[in-house]
């Protein structure tokens, strides 16, 4: 929520109805959505907490970067339509304006490219620590692991107090997320590391990283670029869902960018988040052919059939969710 102040405090009122005492709690005004009740003080004025699991109704920060209307279907990054950015902008773009506030101008994308392309390689001594996990390991699992080992290479540059400091570890998070994430699933497969090329876009180098063959031309499609592309874009920022709640909460201790990323990753992997995407794979897999689908539609309506239909409904938008046309298109583009 993006804290904006009307000339007068406005006031809420809460009624003790033990008492009749009554707490006027300052009421902040956002620039979009409703207003919030600020009860920073309200333990210590009435000596009674508020409970409420999941953040239903909380808002645990100010913030002017991603703005959700679950009941109309909203999804805004700065202010900007997630449609709009989706057919007009690239993923770089994107992260652009969630760290700085605003698109990039030509130049100032030109720049923030190659600063981004110049980071991701990864540490040859990093690169050993892949080799400390099982080839049966889960990808999520050794991301985890590398990316809070990031931390231990870049322990110089990670003094959250320092605007700069926190802006390089932004960089290198952004620049070496797909070199770890291709390099997880490879290690999983038993092929070989492949290394970022600068001549790629950021979508182009994760594909050539996470598919190609050493003894072969490869040269990513254009249109699962461009797919790749709009998912990253879509997925960049969704306000406050877990994971970004589990950064929060890990960084309000001091600890280091790297190590709050890597608890953030885990906080991902829970199928209740990020790891659903991994159990809708799951269910397909095992549905196997169109021809069984009527089944198993009935086996999600028997509530005596543990079966669940995964990938359906979201705990945030009622209507529907704006992602959701921009991926049907994606997907017949494909």
């Amino acid at each position: 929520m993006a804290e904006k102040q009307p000339p007068q405090t406005e006031h809420f009122t809460l009624i003790d109805e033990r008492t009749e005492q009554r707490y006027r709690q300052p009421l902040l005004h956002g620039t979009m959505g409703p207003p919030a009740i600020d009860i920073r003080n309200f333990y210590s004025t009435a000596g009674v907490l508020t409970y409420d699991p999941g953040f239903t109704s909380t808002a645990s920060c100010k913030s002017a970067i991603t703005f959700i209307d679950g009941e109309k279907g909203v999804l805004l990054y700065r202010g900007y339509p997630i449609q709009e950015l989706a057919a007009h902008s690239d993923y770089m773009e994107v992260c652009y304006l969630l760290l700085y506030g605003e698109l990039p101008s030509p130049a100032e994308k030109a720049e923030f490219v190659n600063d981004i392309k110049h980071h991701t390689l990864l540490h040859d001594q990093l690169m050993l620590f892949f080799r400390g996990f099982t080839r049966s390991a889960h990808p999520m699992a050794i991301m985890v692991g590398v990316v809070g080992a990031l931390s231990a290479f870049y322990h110089e540059d990670t003094d959250i107090y320092d605007p700069e400091q926190r802006m390089l570890a932004a960089y290198r998070i952004i620049a070496k997320m797909p070199t770890i994430g291709a390099y997880a699933y490879r290690y999983t497969i038993g092929r070989p590391f492949v290394y970022p090329r600068n001549d790629f876009s950021y979508a182009e180098n994760l594909l050539y990283m996470t598919f190609s063959v050493p003894s072969e031309e490869y040269q990513p499609n254009p249109v699962l670029v461009k797919a790749l592309d709009r998912i990253l874009i879509l997925h960049a920022d969704h306000e406050q869902n877990a994971s970004t709640s589990t950064v929060r909460l890990a960084g309000s201790s001091g600890a280091n960018p790297f190590a709050c990323i890597a608890a953030g990753i885990a906080s991902l992997w829970g199928p209740a988040h990020g790891g659903a995407n991994e159990a809708v794979l799951k269910m397909l897999m095992e549905i196997g052919d169109k021809r069984r689908i009527p089944e198993y539609i009935a086996r999600a309506k028997d509530k005596n059939d543990p079966f669940r239909l995964m990938g359906f409904g979201h705990r945030v938008y009622k209507s529907y969710d704006p992602r959701a046309e921009i991926m049907r298109q994606t997907c017949y583009e494909v």
